[in-house]
């Protein structure tokens, strides 16, 4: 079974809008644990405008599960992560004042740069993953920078879906054999949903784990978290 992880950035943006500490950050991490959430993935970024770095710390004592924090490793970002030790770190080329992620690494380009900061997450027992286009050179580059996984990232397949184009998951089923042969673990996420995530997860080999956060929140409005958490489960199975 695929594993899921849900990103609880939306949950830190609504309470961020008023201040206060409604809704608890920290018993919804909690909660979709015990709703049988598999993993607890969180993305702050330097302005803090959603996750803040205390929550990353915060969360530390309430994620059993797999904590699993993304970002661009820059400084603030490396050391936050080998303060908490979450069990993946993954990396996202984010710029600054991004809305959200929009690109996977050129891992090509940033071959050198992405090798030297894996290695030192690495050496601090903290399996990596990037984020990758379905691109097959920047499949071979991740090789080749050491890293343990990849990330997917599937904003092109969610839009070709909804279009009604299935053939969007073909470069996606390329990339995911190639990344089997390689030895690299796969991860996906970016607008995968309850409509798209039974046929991404059927056509994608050997899809260890998918992150997901604003369509699982947006669905839990209507759909109540615990209800949605396991409708996510059961089309991963």
């Amino acid at each position: 079974m695929t594993k899921l992880s849900v990103n609880i950035n939306k949950i830190a943006t609504l309470r961020n809008a008023r201040g206060g500490n409604v809704p608890d950050l920290l018993k919804v991490a909690a909660d979709i644990q015990r709703f049988g959430g598999q993993g607890i993935t969180i993305h702050p970024r330097p302005d803090e405008r959603h996750i803040r770095y205390q929550d990353a710390r915060d969360l530390k004592a309430v994620v059993t599960t797999e904590y699993n924090i993304e970002g661009n490793p820059q400084h603030n970002f490396i050391d936050l992560v080998l303060e908490c030790k979450p069990d993946q770190v993954t990396l996202v080329p984010d710029a600054i004042g991004a809305i959200t992620s929009s690109a996977g690494w050129d891992t090509i380009k940033n071959q050198e740069y992405l090798t030297e900061v894996i290695q030192e997450f690495q050496r601090n027992g903290i399996r990596t993953s990037i984020f990758v286009d379905p691109i097959l050179e920047m499949i071979e580059g991740a090789k080749k920078t050491g890293t343990d996984r990849i990330e997917l990232y599937t904003e092109s397949f969610a839009h070709q879906y909804s279009l009604g184009n299935e053939k969007g998951i073909d470069p996606y089923a390329k990339a995911a054999v190639l990344a089997n042969e390689l030895g690299l673990g796969i991860n996906a996420g970016h607008d995968l949903s309850l409509d798209n995530i039974k046929f991404f997860k059927e056509n994608i080999q050997g899809l260890l784990e998918v992150s997901i956060g604003h369509a699982l929140i947006s669905e839990a409005l209507y759909l109540g978290l615990d209800n949605t958490v396991n409708m996510y489960l059961n089309k991963l199975k």
